[in-house]
């Protein structure tokens, strides 16, 4: 048995913090490495010591396992963790670690190799990927083979999509975990994504910690996971439990592992075994009051875990908290995050207040995670805690996630991995508070004098403009003799933090946050706009701008000026936050401009071609 004294965690983000709190709380030296876009990260800043690694993208800093190692031996770390992505299901860098004389927390580099590659844990299982398509092998999914979280796969219903959307999966796998080997197989709709947790010891004892359901996901990344997964019988509960022991027994695994499932028409079809801690493992800790990251330690120091393990309690529900526009194609955010504060649940960021939100990693800000004595009562504690949050800076998705939470599929658990290609236009069509402009309006005029100027008369009316979820509003308001008031309702308080207002005999209150031009009235974000409209820059019709920040990764084969193309037709693919985005044609005719090229980093807007309808050709 060793002891270990200090982790190098081989990551960043929440995962990094997270693992670092647990080593803090055994009193384990914790280092850092991070990029250069996160060199003032708050997973650097948490660490005991960090370490640089030159350069800003994954495949120059975090998928570099020779600079990990090496960093691990200058700081003086007698352990790596490899926390999840990257290079965490990797058995080379796993072999590397231990050549250089460190401490694994992992699972040996034979069972990488035997489970963490798609293809060969398909095989092990007497699987076998689809060496070629047809028509009427459709719809089909392709999958990267070394990594999971939803990069480098795609669902092809066309099978003249599938090259496309090969090469596509296989840029997205190499930038995301520095292999682009993908497989394709059958793709089973109408089912649900349940898992099973797995911790296995050095000395035969495998502990078996029940399901987890992972139904909702967007872009196959999961949103909402919860345990234990619900509405299973008794029988697919332990066919699923004993298939994971199996599994894990087969390749002799070692440490935290999960093992996963398509669950359809009461039967269980393996996917996969992630051969590492999963994202959701936070749900399992709280169901069974365990420190998953504080065994996987102790494991690896040689101990050997109890011969069963602690009996489950209760059930939880975790949600991912996402920079993103749910509404927009799930489009990521960037800029500062002001404020994160979710209260009464467990929540695991990898941000503090005042960070900056960059483009060059996962868009994920936090993990909320409520536990409670039954699934209803833990559903409703997590809808609630976050749509009380503070959560002030780029958009997110905690509106869908609220509300996909209180769904009547969600709550009777009737859901399916289709849930939101069904219902995402309801889930985030709903309008925001028509009451958050007069608010802020009431909030911003708080201790101004009325006298001089412009005010000179108590009774004139004054206007504020503002933009919210993209639509400039107006707010009118008086200053009188008694104070404030508005048309239509009883101002009953207003200060520069809070605003009352009486609504057909009922009071609600307003509290105000203003960064600068951005404020927050509760959850609602609204702009404030210059008092006379100011003049914007003209494109031409037939536009394409940047939706987001990112790198432009490819250009459609042969496209150039002059070039017909039609509507819908894919034209360039934007990286953001480690997924690739398609921009495509507004219209059927003829692309007259091209400013995109392969490598350039672009802004939220910038013009990266013109396509002319006009000049579509006949």
């Amino acid at each position: 048995m060793s002891t270990i004294s200090s982790v190098l965690v081989a990551n960043r983000g929440e995962i990094a913090c997270r693992i670092f709190r647990t080593c803090h709380d055994l009193g384990v030296r914790t280092v850092a490495v991070h990029s250069d876009a996160d060199a003032n990260a708050l997973h650097a800043r948490v660490a005991d010591a960090a370490v640089r690694l030159e350069g800003s993208a994954p495949a120059d800093t975090y998928l570099r396992g020779d600079l990990i190692v090496k960093a691990a031996l200058a700081s003086g770390a007698d352990a790596v963790h490899p926390g999840y992505g990257f290079l965490s299901e990797n058995a080379g860098f796993a072999r590397a670690v231990l050549d250089a004389g460190l401490v694994w927390i992992g699972p040996p580099p034979e069972a990488i190799e035997a489970m963490a590659s798609k293809t060969h844990a398909k095989k092990l299982m007497g699987l076998e990927p689809l060496a070629s398509v047809t028509q009427d092998d459709l719809p089909v999914l392709v999958k990267a083979a070394a990594g999971g979280g939803g990069r480098g796969m795609r669902v092809v219903r066309h099978l003249d999509d599938l090259e496309a959307e090969l090469t596509a999966a296989r840029a997205e796998a190499l930038s995301a975990f520095g292999d682009d080997e993908v497989f394709v197989e059958p793709y089973v709709e109408g089912g649900r994504h349940v898992e099973v947790q797995v911790l296995a010891d050095t000395h035969g004892t495998v502990w078996v910690l029940g399901t987890r359901d992972c139904t909702l996901q967007r872009r196959h990344q999961k949103v909402i996971e919860e345990a234990p997964a619900p509405g299973l019988t008794p029988e697919l509960t332990e066919s699923l439990c004993s298939m994971a022991e199996r599994a894990a027994r087969a390749v002799d695994y070692v440490g935290a592992g999960t093992v996963e499932f398509l669950v359809a028409n009461g039967n269980a079809h393996f996917l996969e075994m992630n051969t590492r801690l999963q994202v959701e493992h936070p749900v399992t800790e709280a169901v069974f009051g365990i420190d998953l990251v504080a065994l996987q330690i102790r494991v690896a120091e040689g101990e050997a875990l109890e011969s069963e393990p602690p009996r489950a309690r209760g059930h939880a529900v975790e949600a991912r908290l996402y920079a993103e526009d749910p509404s927009r194609d799930w489009a990521p955010q960037t800029g500062t995050l002001h404020r994160l504060a979710v209260p009464g649940v467990r929540l695991d960021s990898g941000y503090a207040d005042g960070d900056a939100i960059g483009v060059h990693y996962d868009s994920m800000l936090a993990k909320a995670v409520a536990h409670a004595a039954t699934r209803a009562e833990a559903v409703r504690g997590l809808a609630g805690a976050l749509e009380r949050a503070a959560i002030h800076g780029p958009a997110t998705n905690r509106d869908l996630l609220v509300r996909s939470l209180r769904h009547e599929e969600f709550t009777s658990a009737r859901m399916d991995t289709g849930f939101y290609e069904r219902h995402l236009t309801a889930l985030t069509g709903s309008a925001p508070d028509p009451y958050a402009p007069l608010a802020a309006a009431l909030a911003d005029a708080h201790g101004r004098s009325r006298f001089g100027g412009w005010r000179n008369l108590a009774s004139q009316e004054q206007a504020k403009r503002y933009l919210m979820a993209g639509e400039e509003h107006e707010a009118r308001y008086r200053h009188t003799r008694e104070g404030l008031a508005a048309d239509g309702v009883v101002v009953v308080h207003a200060d520069a933090q809070l605003v009352i207002l009486e609504l057909d005999g009922v009071r609600r209150k307003f509290e105000v946050v203003r960064y600068g031009d951005q404020l927050y009235v509760g959850p609602t974000p609204l702009t404030a706009l210059p008092r006379f409209h100011e003049p914007t820059a003209d494109h031409a019709p037939g536009s394409l701008l940047a939706p987001m920040p990112g790198t432009v990764v490819r250009i459609a084969d042969g496209l150039e000026p002059g070039a017909a193309v039609r509507a819908g037709e894919p034209l360039l693919w934007l990286e953001a936050m480690k997924m690739e985005h398609k921009i495509t044609a507004p219209a059927t005719g003829t692309l007259t401009t091209l400013h995109a090229t392969p490598g350039q980093q672009v802004e939220v807007g910038t013009l990266l071609a013109v396509v002319d309808a006009a000049e579509a050709p006949r």
